[in-house]
């Protein structure tokens, strides 16, 4: 189904999403908190090193729901196109989406979006991430998917750019577009800022640089993500990634992210 907004519509719309994204004491509220497909079997990520470190959040996606679903392994048709160092506007949406481009002959269900980590950082890069998710809303629309945003996490010491109010800056950036343009946003960097209030001594980050995902921050990635996008819990899931993930971590990290993704899409504006 194709849809037009027009501007008056669309002005509506990012008041909306400002006055949810406003925080008076609570946190920004997302207004898509369900999945809108059902269990997606045809899903694209975008995005950047965040999703291949790790071996890919998408291959991790794809085993957590084979292993809660074995009937669906041989339909999943999941495809990541990343751009190291990449901001949501070096991706080339219009192409990547044109049905058969990838090698996929029917049309996306599901795009997952996520920009550099640095976007939500500064005011011009916080308007060229809005500009292009809305460009690419409605490409993605227009050939019969949706959009899910992918909050990414935040840096870590050693980066030199830690700040305490990078997550509340990344978290208002991705709800308020989220809102804007009606995607699901899938709340990975809170994720992680929970799995560190409950374990401050875990790892989630490469200790190298404080910004790229270890093997665990790409599972945490990969379970919230999962949680987002098929509404299902992963406590219990089998899958860790071949025993390499000792079973008391993934289970630590499972229940990290459903209570994440459960509070998240709970949230009341005031």
């Amino acid at each position: 189904m194709t849809f037009h907004i027009n501007r008056a519509s669309r002005t509506l719309l990012a008041c909306v999403a400002l006055l949810s994204s406003i925080r008076i004491g609570a946190a920004p509220v997302p207004l898509v908190t369900s999945p809108q497909v059902q269990s997606p079997t045809r899903v694209l990520f975008v995005g950047n090193s965040y999703f291949y470190y790790g071996d890919s959040v998408h291959n991790h996606v794809r085993r957590l729901l084979i292993a809660s679903d074995p009937a669906l392994e041989e339909s999943i048709r999941f495809k990541s196109a990343t751009i190291g160092g990449a901001a949501l506007a070096h991706h080339n949406v219009e192409h990547l989406t044109r049905p058969g481009q990838l090698g996929i002959a029917e049309p996306f269900q599901l795009v997952v979006l996520a920009g550099g980590s640095g976007e939500p950082l500064s005011e011009r890069r916080r308007a060229q991430f809005r500009e292009k998710a809305i460009e690419f809303s409605k490409v993605i629309a227009e050939r019969g998917g949706k959009v899910a945003l992918y909050m990414t996490h935040v840096f870590v010491k050693p980066h030199k750019d830690v700040h305490p109010d990078n997550l509340r800056l990344t978290e208002e950036l991705y709800v308020a577009t989220g809102n804007e343009v009606g995607a699901l946003v899938i709340p990975v960097g809170l994720a992680f800022d929970e799995a560190y209030r409950r374990r401050p001594d875990i790892k989630l980050h490469k200790e190298f640089d404080g910004t790229h995902p270890d093997l665990i921050g790409t599972y945490l990635a990969a379970c919230t993500v999962y949680a987002s996008v098929y509404g299902r819990s992963p406590v219990g899931n089998a899958y860790t990634y071949y025993g390499r993930i000792d079973q008391d971590t993934a289970t630590f990290l499972q229940q990290v992210a459903w209570d994440t993704v459960k509070k998240f899409y709970s949230r009341r504006q005031n």
